[in-house]
């Protein structure tokens, strides 16, 4: 138990680490206020869960231990929701409800088609 949570915990940290990176280089290219790094960074994510998951349940291609560190930690330090929440809920309170719903249901058709996509590729 106590080393697959370290195995999460160390996927965590890079999924983290890779998200921030993300974060900066597209705040730095994009410079403006609407959260597009977090929308790419969790369509990304999305799609990385889809291909990870659609190959473990096609051929076993990853060990338990490898679908804790990548799936588990990896995409879940990568995919940040409670940013996700959190960046709608500022979008509204600023005024703009409507531009946070867009922003919201766009993420999440983007992601769950994008999940799709990565199983469908892996079959």
């Amino acid at each position: 138990m106590i080393k697959m949570m370290l195995i999460a915990g160390a996927g965590g940290f890079a999924g983290t680490c890779v998200r921030y990176l993300a974060g900066q280089c597209v705040s730095h290219l994009w410079g403006g206020s609407y959260p597009l790094a977090t929308l790419l960074v969790n369509a990304v994510g999305c799609f990385l869960i889809g291909l990870l998951a659609g190959g473990i349940e096609r051929a076993n291609l990853l060990s338990p231990a490898q679908g804790v560190l990548l799936i588990t930690g990896f995409c879940g330090g990568l995919t940040t929701f409670s940013a996700f929440a959190n960046e709608i809920w500022s979008i509204g309170t600023r005024g703009e409800w409507i531009a946070g719903v867009v922003y919201g249901c766009l993420s999440v058709v983007t992601g769950v088609a994008l999940v799709a996509v990565g199983r469908i590729l892996m079959r």
